[in-house]
């Protein structure tokens, strides 16, 4: 009888008997299962034995799949069902050449299916057929299987919740065949909350679909499923966000909701782009609970931390909240809401959209259609006895004279603009026609901040770096006399790369007589930058580089999120 090459290597490294292979290979054949399997599956051979006589037979590498970060393989490479149909996974990709990992490289058919697949060569790296398996099964089954297996599977949430009983526009016969796609979505929909990410990317392309999460900041590839669900996921994510199913030719805009257990309740914001391919969709997570997290949570110095409730704590003026999208400006102004936000203070905020859902507050929507722009939000805020008044951002000019006014005569205006740092914030209002005057007299204080990844506690570990490449950071010479030492990330199963959650870097600048005088007179950026830094603000680099020097974050991390 003719044995395989797996077979023949085996007998020719004295491992197993001839007959015991033959007998093997019959029953493995009568079974309609691989000779592998049967092999590790009696016990003839034991798996690492096995893993030890291929690499040795077919001079291959030997690798232990429990040291691999399995996040950070590759994905879309291969179709799923080929790695599951033969019990590979691809490790790499090099040149026109794939990394593949088996625990049979003598399966020349298998070889034949990846070129024709990928036309790309294989290069083989043995691994044990056990933790193969096992790591087979849980990163690369079939879309398909793993769409039958969430049907059957045990989740503790509800169904998706909307505002309304309106009905899916879908029939029901066409939602029975639509439950693996329903499925599918609650499971990224949990897995992304349970991830901390901040978005989700559903993404079509002309021959594959990926689905993407926001992880500390960084996009990771988490699913590819087949292109062919792309419509029916997003007409489901438009049906239960109360879009417009029929409508695949503009970009919309729609929220949804997802229970977990009996309290928990997550908010979605959910938004669609037309692309050539199909649409886009991105969900961004709005957790209620990020707003009660505590300013301390936040990552505020004690001397910046004072500062800022000191200025929220006035009677009347402007705060102002600048930085990037992304930056975490909305979590800082509802942590100063929640603050603020008691029985005898009327709370009243115009966003576009409102994301985070505070009780106690007022929140308006802006809709610039039906005319419900900031202004207008603001003009009628003033008809409404309000104490405080948060505009989620000042775009014109027109809003900015009203929120200005409105800061002038006796209310707590709270407020956002997307500038670098904290003194090109003034610039940029006299710029926008901003009386200087009127700058002046209202704005109390300006927070720039930015998010930069909090290193892994459990993996960080201590970096030798040269004193002129601390120095050319920002260090100053008193800065580097000491006994702390920078650190840098490893990665570990904890973590995301050697980075989990995020830290603020914030430049907390009080508007001084001195910057009020600086302003009258028209001074530049500069200007206002300088006599800050006398009164002992400190830029976004120093105060990044501070939670560097306290090990919070990596020096990388901060050069990458500050400009100097």
């Amino acid at each position: 009888m003719a044995l395989p090459g797996l077979g023949r290597a085996l007998v020719s490294a004295g491992k197993l008997g001839q007959k015991a292979a033959e007998d093997l290979y019959r029953k493995a054949q009568g079974g309609r299962t691989s000779f592998i399997a049967e092999l590790t599956g009696s016990g003839a051979v034991s798996p690492s034995d096995l893993a030890h006589t291929m690499s040795v037979a077919f001079a291959a590498p030997l690798l232990d799949l429990d040291a691999i970060d399995v996040q950070r393989l590759p994905s879309g490479l291969l179709d799923p069902k080929i790695c599951a149909d033969y019990r590979i996974v691809v490790l790499s990709k090099r040149n026109n050449r794939l990394m593949v990992a088996t625990a049979d490289p003598s399966d020349q058919q298998a070889a034949e299916k990846i070129k024709f697949a990928t036309q790309m060569g294989v290069d083989w790296v043995i691994a044990e057929y056990d933790k193969l398996s096992k790591l087979v099964e849980t990163q690369t089954t079939s879309v398909n299987d793993t769409m039958d297996n969430i049907i059957g599977g045990d989740f503790e949430f509800d169904e998706v919740a909307t505002d309304t009983t309106t009905s899916d526009a879908a029939d029901k016969s066409s939602e029975v065949d639509d439950a693996p796609v329903v499925k599918f979505l609650h499971k990224m929909l949990i897995d992304a909350f349970n991830m901390r990410a901040s978005d989700l990317h559903f993404e079509p392309y002309e021959h594959n679909y990926r689905v993407r999460f926001r992880v500390d900041g960084e996009l990771r590839e988490i699913a590819s499923p087949p292109v062919a669900i792309k419509d029916k996921l997003a007409s489901r994510i438009k049906v239960i966000s109360r879009m417009d199913i029929s409508e695949k030719r503009v970009p919309q805009d729609g929220r949804m909701k997802l229970k977990i257990g009996p309290e928990r309740v997550i908010d979605f914001r959910v938004s669609t782009l037309p692309t050539l391919f199909g649409e886009k969709i991105v969900i961004r997570i709005l957790d209620p609970s990020s707003a009660k997290v505590g300013i301390d949570a936040l990552g505020y110095e004690p001397e910046e931390k004072e500062r800022l409730m000191s200025a929220i704590s006035r009677p009347y003026g402007m705060v102002l909240v600048t930085g990037p999208t992304g930056s975490g400006k909305t979590v800082s102004l509802y942590t100063c809401l929640n603050i603020l936000n008691k029985p005898g203070i009327n709370i009243s905020t115009a966003e576009d959209p409102s994301e985070i859902n505070l009780p106690g507050v007022n929140q308006v929507n802006v809709n610039e259609k039906a005319g419900l722009t900031f202004a207008a939000a603001l003009k009628a805020f003033l008809r409404q006895d309000p104490d405080v008044i948060m505009v989620g951002e000042i775009r014109d000019l027109e809003t900015a004279d009203i929120s200005i006014k409105a800061a002038q005569t006796g209310h707590m205006v709270l407020s956002t603009l997307h500038t670098n740092d904290a003194p090109t914030t003034l610039t940029r209002m006299m710029n926008m026609g901003i009386p200087t005057f009127n700058i002046a007299s209202s704005v109390i204080l300006i927070t720039a901040q930015r998010l930069a990844r909090r290193l892994c506690a459990t993996c960080k570990a201590p970096l030798d770096v040269p004193r002129k490449a601390l120095v050319d950071a920002g260090f100053k010479a008193e800065d580097l006399d000491g006994t702390w030492t920078p650190y840098k990330p490893v990665g570990c199963s904890a973590c995301n790369n050697g980075y989990k959650g995020r830290v603020g870097i914030y430049q907390v600048m009080p508007i001084s007589e001195e910057i009020q005088r600086i302003i009258l007179r028209g001074g530049s950026a500069l200007d206002i930058a300088q006599q800050a830094g006398k009164e002992g603000v400190r830029t976004l680099r120093e105060s990044g580089l501070l939670k560097v020097k306290l090990g919070m974050t990596s020096l990388e991390e901060v050069l990458s999120v500050t400009n100097e």
